[in-house]
């Protein structure tokens, strides 16, 4: 795919959502933290649910680390692997009140050091939290990057790169959004809703469908 074309693609996503956000509710990084760990394959509304409970209750490392293991798996119990989630939550708020001043960090080998925390929820906190330039690559974000052929790779992280590499730097602090947005709504797995897309004449995708 060209550059003119990729410009393009992100021209129209900005011009339909100017001011894209992620899906996970949050008003603090930490409460960003863990609405992103919690949400390692489960959805994004599964964990609002809990964390609406959870976080008028307990939103900061000591109230959350004050709740132990059990606790915290009551308010969580309804997403997947709970219980591990947990345990890195748990934990994860141990280090931050010990090496952070209960503050959640700010760059990537100190977050990639706290339990439950890979390079996907890493980069999330720094591209939405801090407004780093940082693309977290999951599962819609790299079917769209292939499929439409923006940034093809055999790798998330390969994808990753050609993603800070390819996509316009006007649109590159929000271009996770669009991307994961659009996968999630437009793009979707089982088959892509062509019809009803806003880049589908850009698309590089051959089995186009008329759905809409």
């Amino acid at each position: 795919m060209n550059a003119a074309k990729r410009l393009e693609i992100f021209r129209r996503l900005h011009e339909d959502n100017p001011e894209p956000m992620t899906e996970l509710a949050y008003t603090t990084p930490f409460e960003l933290l863990v609405a992103v760990t919690l949400s390692a394959q489960a959805t994004d509304v599964s964990v609002n649910k809990a964390t609406a409970k959870l976080f008028p209750v307990a939103n900061t490392p000591e109230a959350i680390y004050a709740l132990g293991v059990e606790g915290l798996s009551e308010y969580i119990k309804t997403i997947g692997l709970y219980n591990s989630k947990a345990k890195n939550v748990i934990e994860a708020c141990r280090i931050l009140i010990e090496k952070h001043g209960s503050q959640v960090p700010d760059n990537r080998e100190d977050l990639e050091a706290l339990p439950g925390v890979g390079r996907k929820t890493a980069n999330v906190v720094l591209n939405t939290a801090f407004r780093q330039l940082a693309m977290a690559v999951d599962t819609h974000i790299f079917r769209v990057s292939n499929r439409t052929g923006i940034a093809p790779g055999k790798n998330v992280v390969e994808v990753e790169k050609k993603l800070l590499k390819f996509v316009p730097k006007d649109y590159l602090l929000d271009a996770h959004h669009w991307l994961i947005l659009h996968g999630r709504y437009v793009c979707v797995a089982r088959k892509p809703r062509c019809g009803a897309c806003r880049i589908e004449d850009l698309c590089e995708y051959k089995a186009k469908t008329s759905d809409d």
